[in-house]
């Protein structure tokens, strides 16, 4: 089993293991605590990423294809939820909960498109 399947394999189970918290919301107390989450949720999910990347340069024909395919709209998604959380920064203590509300949705997309490409990159 070559280095890139190993890898793969691992971030299968990673996003798997990762679903979405129903009580994200009164886990989180503080905004800082829920920013400092969804950074290191997004810095986790970009090295994910990375590899898919990786693994994508090695391929060829229609796979490679496919794959480019895949990472542009998982893309779309990770740029998405950067500049959620660049709002969330921004978010006044009143339009807080409106802001968390959709950077929850925006969220769970990445995580969803995420696990749906790590299982096309098998």
């Amino acid at each position: 089993m070559g280095l890139s399947r190993i890898l793969i394999n691992r971030l299968a189970q990673l996003v798997q293991s990762s679903p979405p918290s129903p009580d994200r919301e009164n886990a989180m107390k503080t905004k800082d605590q829920y920013i400092e989450s969804f950074a290191s949720e997004l810095k986790d999910w970009s090295a994910q990423i990375d590899v898919m990347s990786a693994k994508t340069e090695k391929s060829a024909g229609m796979v490679k294809l496919k794959y480019v395919q895949e990472l542009n709209a998982i893309r779309a998604k990770q740029h998405a939820a950067g500049e959620k959380m660049k709002e969330l920064e921004d978010a006044s203590v009143d339009a807080w909960d409106a802001a968390k509300a959709t950077a929850d949705k925006v969220w769970d997309d990445l995580r969803s498109g995420l696990a749906t490409a790590v299982s096309k990159f098998k």
